[in-house]
Parts: C-alpha cells; sequence; structure tokens
C-alpha cells in the first residue's frame, strides 16, 4: 500500500508580502499542493495523509470548493485529512457544512476518530483541531484502531501548547506509521515509523533549507519504507561573504551575483556581510533587490583602522574618550557589540569632524 504524507500546506498564506516577490508567494503555495496532486497520480498512490494546516485559516466555502475539486483529479487515491490548529474545525463551519465529492475523509473535531479502508487493509487513526490550542498529551492516549491492518496514527502537534508528545511513547503505542505535522522543518523522527513531512514550501525567511513530502509503502506484516522528497520552488539562503580590505563595491556586487547563480536565483537570499573593508568603501547593494530575491542584507563588517593610532591622535578629544569607553572589556558584554559600536561610533564622529 502506497501512501504520500503531506502537512502544513497553509494554503492562503502570503509569505512576504511587503517584498517585489511577495505576490508569487501564495501562488506557489497553492501550485505546491497541485503538484501533490499529479505525482499521486503519477506514482499511484493508494492514500494522501494531510496531517493538519492544509489551510493558513479556517477555510471558507470557496476554498473547500476547490479543493475538492483538486481532489476529484485523482484516480483511485483516497484522501485523509485532520486539521491543525491554523485551519481547526468550528462548530457549524464550512468544513462541517460542505459535502465534499471526492474521495476524501475529514476527521472530526475534538476526538479521536478511526478510518478503515477495507480495499486497503489499513486503518487511520486521527485527531483534528477544534480550537487553535491543546496543552494535552492527546496524542499518546490513541491506539491502533483494528487489529490485522496496516494502522497509522494521523497526528498534529509537538510543542507545548499544540498536542505535546514524547516520540518514544507515540513509537511504543503500535502503530506501523506515525504521520505528523505542526513542525515545518522535515524530521525522520523514528527510522520508517514516525516522521515530520515538513512544509511544502518555506513560509517565512527563518525557514531555511529544502522543503517536501515524504512517499511511503506499507507492505507484509507491517513492514514501513518512508522516503522524504524535496520539491519547494524556492528555499531561503544565507549567504555569508567574508570580505578584505583590499575589495571594492564593484567586486562584492560581482561575488555576489556569482553566489546566487550558482545557487539558483529563483531562492530567497539572506547576505550576510563580514571582514574588514577599507575606511573609505562605501557598501552599496541597492541594484541587487532590483535584480534578485534579496530577503535583507546585515553589514557586520568593521574598517581597518589602527586604534592604537587613533586613539593616540584623538587622546584628548571625544573620539579618543569613545574609543578608550568601548575599549574597556566590562563596558559590553558581547565582543561583537563592542565591535560593531566602535565601527559605527567612529564612523559618525570621524564623520562629523570629532577629531
Amino acid at each position: 500500500m502506497k501512501f504520500l504524507h503531506i502537512a502544513d500546506v497553509h494554503i492562503g498564506a502570503t509569505p512576504d508580502k511587503d517584498k517585489m516577490w511577495g505576490g508569487r508567494r501564495g501562488d506557489e503555495i497553492y501550485d505546491s499542493f497541485k503538484k501533490i496532486i499529479k505525482i499521486c497520480e503519477e506514482q499511484q498512490v493508494d492514500l494522501l495523509l494531510i496531517a493538519g494546516d492544509l489551510f493558513n485559516a479556517p477555510p471558507t466555502i470557496q476554498q473547500l470548493r476547490e479543493l475538492d475539486y483538486q481532489l476529484r483529479l485523482m484516480n483511485g487515491t483516497k484522501t485523509i485529512l485532520i486539521a491543525g490548529n491554523h485551519d481547526y474545525i468550528e462548530e457549524g463551519s464550512p468544513w462541517e457544512k460542505y459535502h465534499f465529492e471526492s474521495d476524501l475523509v475529514i476527521m472530526p473535531r475534538d476526538r479521536a476518530a478511526n478510518v478503515y479502508i477495507e480495499d486497503l487493509n489499513v486503518c487511520v487513526t486521527g485527531y483534528s483541531y477544534g480550537r487553535p490550542e491543546y496543552t494535552e498529551r492527546i496524542l499518546e492516549r490513541l491506539r491502533p484502531g483494528k487489529e490485522g491492518a496496516y494502522n497509522i496514527l494521523l497526528g498534529h502537534g509537538g510543542d507545548k501548547t499544540h498536542m505535546p508528545f514524547s516520540k518514544e511513547k507515540l513509537a511504543s503505542l503500535g502503530f506501523d506509521y506515525v504521520a505528523l505535522g505542526h513542525i515545518h522543518k522535515p524530521a525522520h523522527l523514528v527510522k520508517n515509523k514516525m516522521a515530520f513531512s515538513g512544509s511544502l514550501e518555506p513560509l517565512d525567511h527563518t525557514e531555511t533549507g529544502r522543503r517536501g513530502y515524504i512517499l511511503g509503502e506499507l507492505s507484509g506484516a507491517g513492514n514501513t519504507l518512508i522516503q522524504w522528497v524535496p520539491c519547494n520552488r524556492r528555499s531561503y539562503i544565507n549567504m555569508t561573504l567574508e570580505l578584505t580590505p583590499d575589495i571594492v563595491n564593484a567586486e562584492i556586487i560581482d561575488n555576489i551575483k556569482d553566489e546566487i547563480e550558482r545557487i539558483g536565483a529563483d531562492n530567497i537570499f539572506k547576505i550576510n556581510l563580514n571582514g574588514c573593508i577599507d575606511s573609505n568603501l562605501q557598501i552599496n547593494l541597492s541594484g541587487l533587490y532590483r535584480e534578485y530575491n534579496i530577503f535583507e542584507v546585515n553589514d557586520n563588517t568593521h574598517y581597518n583602522y589602527d586604534i592604537g593610532e587613533l586613539l593616540t591622535v584623538n587622546e584628548n578629544n571625544l573620539l579618543g574618550r569613545f574609543i578608550k569607553t568601548l575599549s574597556d572589556e566590562e563596558s559590553l558584554e558581547s565582543p561583537e557589540i563592542r565591535e560593531r559600536a566602535m565601527k559605527y561610533g567612529i564612523e559618525a564622529l570621524l564623520g562629523i569632524g570629532e577629531n
């Protein structure tokens, strides 16, 4: 029995909406789900498991109609879904009112449920959210629903306010596979037995790395084999450049461009500039923002001033007193903060003629 496990798609989310590429990101999230539908067809998947937060918020009737249409495009793939903390099922909500024509089962809110699919001999046990938070250890209380069948646990949680659990406890419950959602980073918790699929697309700049889905197969006496498959359209990439005093602005730009093109220009970049630069260099990367997806640039460089010489020459003025104060090891707890403060302070004081 072949299954595909996804979670945390967050249809309706608009990451980076204040950026030039923000308008495309919402469409790409929905496109990622449509890609899953095609993969289910191509791979002849028997069961699609959605482990919560398919939507970014409780869905509207129109969103459920769109979902129903997409699921009807699959031939022979059944779908089982639980609601998560973002798209939870409220009493009388569209989740409960809409009548699906596709082969979809939605687990009811606020109670454990079992769905047995006879032709696949698989029983899925799950629990849909009826509100945004649960501090109770609900998933640890669930048990396999049918003896002699493949038993799968479909859960959403893992932190202290969203159905916390111990992976050791879940692993001991006797399920053939535990399909988890809520944590956006993919994680294989117990080999071939328990995993977070992660989101299909990264949803903010802190979610670096690839994103994707899990393709699995159950066979024989509960033997499970899973494979995580990356599929995201873009990744958030942290790029770090070490600069030297002899570098010029055009060279910095060329180095960044070369690295972006090497990694892939569709990605979204956070650029960190480190190292020592000439005190006369003015870094200007404004053109890169128009050409590439630059989320932010962090300038952590420092100038190649001779601090000792500056202190000697300016011992009796404001600049000298500033350098002496910042040089005191007790003046600031963090050396990084001290170094940055020294850079900005010297630059500002030299700029206004405090010498």
